[in-house]
């Protein structure tokens, strides 16, 4: 087992059976041989989508998809603090900063000073932002259509869609 996998793969704990029957969450501090399987394609699931999304952006000579989150909230909320674009991001951003600064390099966003507080800067979408957004969607859309809609039924996809958001507990964005 490599490391990204032991990063992903929890303990197996013994004398536990696999059930699909097994009501309940597991106990703390064990898990299901059932649990740690469904952990594990849902780890493997999210990082093929993405790979999908992200060759298919490349394919297309494309900003990666996290630039794509981070316009499209700025579209969706207008000008947002860092921070309020970071709690309304969907993927994970751990140097938003650095991100911004890129896509301020290439005229995608724009970023003022709060009036009220110096230490606080707003980060607005540029047309240019907002036309880079637009031609990114169409390659997105299909990547999804790709990664789901070709691989699962209509019912599959919504039954999945209500299971992820059980186990989700982010906040939704507006």
């Amino acid at each position: 087992m490599n490391a990204a996998q032991s990063s992903v793969r929890p303990e197996p704990v013994e004398g536990r059976t696999a059930t699909a029957e097994s009501a309940g969450p597991c106990p703390a501090g064990s898990c299901t041989e059932v649990a740690e399987r469904a952990w594990v394609q849902l780890i493997r699931a999210h990082r093929s989508a993405l790979c999908s999304v992200e060759k298919a952006l490349r394919a297309a000579d494309l900003p990666p998809l996290e630039w794509y989150d981070v316009l499209l909230e700025l579209e969706r909320g207008g000008p947002l603090r860092s921070r309020d674009l970071q709690d309304r991001l969907l993927l994970a951003q751990y140097n938003l900063s650095r991100l911004v600064d890129r896509m301020e390099d290439e005229g995608l966003v724009e970023r003022t000073r709060c009036a009220d507080d110096a230490r606080c800067q707003w980060i607005r979408l540029t047309d240019a932002g907002s036309a880079v957004r637009q031609r990114i969607w169409p390659v997105y859309a299909e990547a999804i259509r790709n990664a789901v809609e070709s691989r699962l039924t209509r019912a599959q996809a919504a039954q999945l869609g209500d299971l992820l958001g059980k186990l989700s507990n982010c906040p939704k964005a507006a």
